[in-house]
C-alpha cells in the first residue's frame, strides 16, 4: 500500500486503476463520491433523437467538453448555425465564448457558486450592469464604478467598487467588509447575453432533458448500467461507437422504415 501510495502521488492527476490504466474517476450525485469509468460525451438533435456525435474521455467532468462537441455536431449536420443546449456542468465562461465565435448560440445555465443567497445577502445578480456609463447599480441605488483591471487564472477581470458603502442603510445585507466589490470578466456580456436567452425560454432545459437522456437511458436498458466490456480508453471508445451505431440504425428504422433506409444505403 506504501508503494502504491508513492505511485499515485507520482501520477499526473494523482489517480492509478489496477483494474483498467485509462479509467478515471468520475464524479457522481453524492457528495465526495465518484465511479472509476469514462465519460461519455454525446450531441443529439432534438428532433429524430438521433446521435449526430459522441466521444469518451477518461476526464471526470464536462467544463471543458461543450465548444468542441457543439463544433463537431455543427460539422456532422452541415448547418451555418446551431443552438447548443446543455446543463449546469457544462458552464464555462470560455467555452461560451468559444461557442459564439463559432456561430454557435449555447444555452448553459450557470453553476449557484455563492452562498450569499443562502446567507442572507445579495447576490451578484442583484447588481445590474450599466454599459453606457461602465458601471454597477447597487440594490441601495448606488453606482459601482470601474477602479482597475486585474488577471487571474488565465482570465481578465475589471473590478469595481462604491464609496458610499461606509453609510449605507442596507450594508449588512451586503457585505461585511469596508465595501461591496464586483468582479466582471472581459466577455461578460456574452454570458449576460445567454441568461436573457434562457430568462425568455424556460422551456429549453426541459428540451434538453428529454433530448439528450432519452439515448441514455436506452442504451443503458440494452447494454446494462454498470459496466463497459472492454478495457482501455481505445476499446471502451469502439464499444461504444457499435452501440450508437446500432442506437442511430434502429431510430431511423423506426423514422423511415426499413426499405426506404436499404435503398439509401444503396445509393
Amino acid at each position: 500500500m506504501q508503494a502504491l501510495a508513492e505511485a499515485v502521488e507520482a501520477a499526473p492527476d494523482h489517480q492509478i486503476s489496477l483494474t483498467d490504466p485509462d479509467a478515471r474517476s468520475m464524479a457522481t450525485s453524492g457528495r465526495g463520491t465518484g465511479m472509476v469509468g469514462y465519460n461519455v460525451q454525446t450531441a443529439v438533435d432534438s428532433k429524430h433523437h438521433l446521435i449526430v456525435d459522441h466521444q469518451v474521455t477518461n476526464v471526470g467532468h464536462d467544463r471543458d467538453q461543450l465548444a468542441a462537441m457543439a463544433t463537431r455536431a455543427k460539422a456532422m449536420m452541415q448547418v451555418e448555425h446551431l443552438e447548443a443546449v446543455a446543463d449546469r456542468g457544462y458552464f464555462s465562461g470560455n467555452e461560451i465564448v468559444a461557442c459564439e465565435e463559432a456561430d454557435i448560440t449555447a444555452y448553459v445555465p450557470k453553476p449557484q457558486t455563492s452562498n450569499n443567497h443562502a446567507k442572507g445577502l445579495f447576490n451578484k445578480r442583484d447588481f445590474v450592469y450599466q454599459p453606457e456609463t461602465d458601471t454597477y447599480r447597487c440594490p441601495a441605488g448606488q453606482s459601482l464604478i470601474w477602479r482597475f483591471r486585474v488577471i487571474e487564472k488565465s482570465m481578465t477581470l475589471d473590478c469595481y467598487w462604491s464609496s458610499a458603502c461606509g453609510r449605507c442603510p442596507i450594508k449588512a445585507k451586503c457585505t461585511s467588509g469596508s465595501n461591496r466589490r464586483v468582479r466582471r470578466w472581459v466577455h461578460e456580456d456574452v454570458l449576460e447575453a445567454m441568461q436573457r436567452r434562457l430568462d425568455h425560454s424556460p422551456g429549453k432545459m426541459r428540451t434538453r432533458r428529454c433530448t439528450a437522456e432519452h439515448p441514455f437511458g436506452t442504451l443503458k436498458s440494452w447494454m446494462g448500467y454498470t459496466h463497459f466490456l472492454t478495457r482501455t480508453l481505445e476499446h471502451v471508445s469502439t464499444e461504444m461507437s457499435l452501440h450508437v451505431l446500432a442506437y442511430n440504425l434502429k431510430r431511423v428504422m423506426r423514422i423511415m422504415g426499413v426499405v426506404p433506409l436499404m435503398e439509401a444505403i444503396a445509393e
